[in-house]
C-alpha cells in the first residue's frame, strides 16, 4: 500500500470543517468544560486542589451523596426501560392484516441488539447523561465475521469433518460518546437542526491503517497526534501518547463544490453557504483528509442521537443529576472536611514544652512507654495542650445538606428510608406523597429519553439494517414505540397499592384475576410467563359449568316470559269483562222496554173497547216503570261519576284545587 505524500496537508475542505469545529470547541470549553470535569471528579470521588472549599482545608474526603444520587437515578431509569426485557415495540397499520412482518422484524432486531450489546451501551449513555446533563450515542455500521463450530460430511463414508464456519453479518453498534468528545453548532438545540456535529477522539494507529487497507479511508501519510488532555476519557496523572491518532468524524453540511474538489480555494465566504450538501468527513490529526463523501445512508440522517437528562429550553446541552446536586455536594463536603480538620486538632495528643529545660539535641515526641528526659520537674516543664472540643453540629448540618440534595435531584435516600418508615414519619400518606413526586420526576426524564434517544436510535438502526441487509430486513415503513413505563421504586409502590386493594376484595371478585395479572406482568419473576399462562387458564370458565349457567339463565328467561304472558292474559280478561259490563249496562233499558212491551201485549180482553182500555192502562204502567228504571240507572251513573270525580279530587294536590276554584269564580 502506497501513501499519497503529495496531498495538501490541510486543503480547503479540511480548513472549512476544522475552522467551524475549533470555534464550536472553544465555545463548549469556555462555558461547560471546567464544570463537567468537576462533576466527574465528584462522581468518582477524586480529590483535586481546585476543588477546595477554603484555603486552610486539609482534609481530602469527598461525600458519596452525589455518587448515590447519580447511580440511583441512572439505575431507576435503566430499570424502567429494560424491566420488561423488550424495550421497544412496533405499531402496525390497522389496515394491514398480515402481522407476521411486524413480529419478524421485532424478533430479529432484538436478536441483533443482544449480539451488539446495545443494552449495555444505552446504560453507559444514561450514566454520562446523569453526570454531564446530555446523553450522546453514535451509530456505527460494521460487517462482522462470526465464527461458529460446525461439522461437514467428508469424502469417506461415515466420517465427518469438524471445523469452524464463518458467517458475515451487518452489525449496528451504539457507541456512547462523552460530551467532552462531542462538538455541535452552538446555535442548534438538536442534532437535526444543527449545521453539523463532530466526534473527536483518540484511536489506535492500527485502526486507521486497517481502514486504509480495507479501502474505507484514503491512503495518506499520518503524523503524530498532539497532546490534548481534554479529549482523554479519564483525568489521569500521565497519558500514553504512542501510536495514537486524533480522529475527527464530521456529520453535517459542507459546500458541494468543496466536496467535489477539496483543494478548490477560489470562492467567497458567502458562496460556501449557497449550495450545501449533507456529508461525512473524517480528518486525522486535524490536517489529513481520510474520507469525504455525501451522506451514504438512504434516509440522509445523521448517525448520532442525543437527549437531555433534564431539559433546558433553547439549548442543546442539558442538566444532569450532578449539576442539580453540585451546590449541596459542596456544602456537604465543606461541613465534613471542617469536622475532620477539627478532629485532627482535638484528638491528636499535643504537649506544651519548655524548650530551654530539655536536654540538648533531644527529639521530643509522645508515644506509649517513651521516657522523656527533662532538666527539672516534669510537671513544670511539660503540660498537655488541647485546642478544644469538636462541634458535632458539623455532621448534623451535613445531613441536612444531603437531604436537600436528594430533594433537588429527585432521588431517594435508601439508607435512611427504613428508619423513616419504621418511625411512622412516612409510613402511609407521607410515603405516598414522597414516592408520587419521585415517580412524576422520573417519568419526565423517561419521556425525554424515549422520545429523543431510544425511539430515534431504534428507527435509525432499522434503517441501517434495511439498507445494508435487505435479505434479512425487508424495506418497509414501521412506527416504533417504547415499552418502558416506570422504575423499580414506582413499580414496587404500585404493586404495594394493588396488593392492599386485593385484600379488600373477595376471592370471587371478577377484578381479582385482572389485578393479579398486572402484578405478575410488572414483576421480575423468572417463571413469569408460566404464571401468566396458568392465570389465564384459571380465568377461563369450566365448559360444563358454563353450560349449566346458560341453562339456568334460559330457565329464568322462560319463567319471566311466562309470568309476563300470564299478567297480560289476566289484564285482557279484566278489560273484556269491563267492556261486557259496559255493554250490558247500555243494553239494559232496551231489554226492559222489550220485556214490558211483550207483557203489555199479552192476555188482552177479546172485546175491542175493553182491550183498548186495558192496553192503554198497561202502557201507562209500563211508562211509569221505564221512568223508574231510567231514574235508577241514571242514579247509578251519577254515583259512578261522583266516585270518579272524588277519586280525581283525591289525586289533585291542594294547589290544583285552589286554582280550579279560582277559575270557576272567575267565570
Amino acid at each position: 500500500m502506497k501513501f499519497e505524500s503529495e496531498i495538501t496537508p490541510q486543503n480547503a475542505l479540511v480548513a472549512f470543517v476544522m475552522d467551524r469545529c475549533n470555534n464550536w470547541r472553544n465555545y463548549r470549553d469556555e462555558n461547560f468544560l471546567p464544570r463537567w470535569e468537576e462533576y466527574e471528579r465528584l462522581w468518582r470521588g477524586i480529590w483535586a486542589d481546585e476543588d477546595k472549599t477554603r484555603q486552610s482545608e486539609r482534609s481530602k474526603i469527598i461525600s458519596p451523596a452525589l455518587q448515590q444520587a447519580v447511580d440511583n437515578k441512572q439505575a431507576d431509569l435503566e430499570e424502567a426501560v429494560f424491566a420488561k426485557g423488550q424495550f421497544f415495540d412496533i405499531s402496525d397499520d390497522t389496515e394491514d392484516q398480515n402481522k407476521q412482518d411486524i413480529e419478524l422484524l421485532r424478533v430479529r432486531l432484538t436478536e441483533d441488539f443482544k449480539k451488539d450489546k446495545v443494552r449495555k451501551a444505552i446504560g453507559n449513555t444514561m450514566t454520562l447523561a446523569e453526570i454531564y446533563g446530555t446523553g450522546i450515542g453514535e451509530l456505527i455500521v460494521k460487517q462482522k465475521k462470526e465464527l461458529a463450530p460446525a461439522t461437514q460430511p467428508s469424502a469417506n463414508p461415515g466420517l465427518s469433518m469438524i471445523g469452524v464456519q464463518a458467517n458475515n453479518r451487518i452489525s449496528v453498534q451504539l457507541k456512547p460518546i462523552n460530551p467532552k468528545n462531542f462538538l455541535i453548532d452552538p446555535n442548534a438545540t438538536s442534532i437535526d437542526d444543527a449545521m453539523g456535529c463532530a466526534i473527536e477522539e483518540y484511536v489506535g494507529r492500527h485502526i486507521v491503517i486497517k481502514g486504509m487497507e480495507d479501502g474505507v479511508y484514503k491512503a495518506v501519510s499520518l503524523g503524530d497526534a498532539a497532546v490534548d488532555t481534554d479529549l482523554e476519557p479519564d483525568q489521569d496523572l500521565t497519558y500514553y501518547q504512542n501510536d495514537k491518532i486524533l480522529l475527527l468524524r464530521y456529520y453535517g453540511l459542507v459546500p458541494r463544490k468543496l466536496l467535489d474538489n477539496p483543494d478548490d480555494t477560489e470562492y467567497e465566504n458567502d458562496e460556501l453557504y449557497s449550495d450545501m450538501v449533507e456529508a461525512l468527513v473524517v480528518v486525522a490529526n486535524g490536517e489529513a483528509l481520510l474520507k469525504a463523501e455525501e451522506n451514504p445512508f438512504m434516509m440522509q440522517d445523521r448517525p448520532v442521537v442525543a437527549y437531555q437528562a433534564d431539559t433546558i429550553p433553547g439549548r442543546f446541552w442539558g442538566r444532569g443529576t450532578a449539576e442539580k446536586a453540585y451546590n449541596m455536594q459542596k456544602a456537604v463536603d465543606a461541613q465534613i472536611r471542617s469536622h475532620v480538620d477539627s478532629l485532627g486538632l482535638t484528638t491528636a495528643p499535643m504537649m506544651a514544652v519548655d524548650a530551654t529545660r530539655l536536654p540538648r539535641g533531644a527529639k521530643f515526641e509522645i508515644r506509649p512507654g517513651k521516657t522523656i528526659l527533662t532538666n527539672g520537674n516534669p510537671n513544670e516543664i511539660l503540660a498537655p495542650f488541647k485546642f478544644g472540643n469538636t462541634d458535632p453540629a458539623n455532621l448534623q448540618s451535613a445531613q441536612v445538606f444531603e437531604r436537600m440534595m436528594l430533594q433537588a435531584t429527585g432521588t431517594l435516600d435508601t439508607a435512611n428510608l427504613p428508619g423513616q418508615v419504621s418511625g411512622g414519619e412516612a409510613a402511609t400518606a407521607g410515603l405516598a406523597m414522597a414516592v408520587s413526586g419521585l415517580i412524576k420526576k422520573n417519568k419526565r426524564s423517561l419521556v425525554n429519553f424515549q422520545e429523543d434517544f431510544l425511539i430515534p436510535f431504534v428507527q435509525k438502526a432499522a434503517w441501517r439494517y434495511m439498507q445494508f441487509a435487505p435479505q434479512r430486513y425487508p424495506v418497509q415503513d414501521f412506527e416504533f414505540v417504547a415499552t418502558g413505563t416506570m422504575g423499580m421504586i414506582a413499580r414496587e409502590f404500585e404493586q404495594a397499592q394493588i396488593l392492599a386493594l386485593l385484600s379488600t376484595l373477595g376471592p370471587n371478585s371478577p377484578i381479582v384475576p385482572l389485578l393479579l395479572q398486572g402484578v405478575i406482568e410488572t414483576s421480575s419473576l423468572p417463571n413469569k410467563e408460566t404464571l401468566l399462562g396458568q392465570l389465564a387458564q384459571m380465568s377461563q370458565p369450566d365448559p360444563q359449568q358454563q353450560q349449566l349457567q346458560q341453562q339456568a339463565a334460559q330457565l329464568q328467561l322462560a319463567d319471566a316470559e311466562a309470568t309476563i304472558k300470564e299478567k297480560q292474559a289476566k289484564a285482557a280478561k279484566e278489560v273484556a269483562e269491563a267492556q261486557k259490563t259496559t255493554v250490558e249496562t247500555q243494553l239494559l233499558p232496551d231489554e226492559i222496554r222489550a220485556k214490558i212491551m211483550a207483557a203489555v201485549s199479552k192476555n188482552l180482553p177479546e172485546q175491542d173497547n175493553a182491550a183498548q182500555v186495558e192496553f192503554d192502562r198497561r202502557i201507562k204502567i209500563a211508562e211509569l216503570m221505564l221512568k223508574e228504571a231510567d231514574l235508577q240507572n241514571n242514579s247509578k251513573i251519577v254515583e259512578m261519576q261522583m266516585a270518579d270525580k272524588m277519586a280525581n279530587i283525591a289525586k289533585m294536590s291542594e294547589d290544583d284545587m285552589i286554582n280550579e276554584l279560582l277559575d270557576k269564580l272567575t267565570k
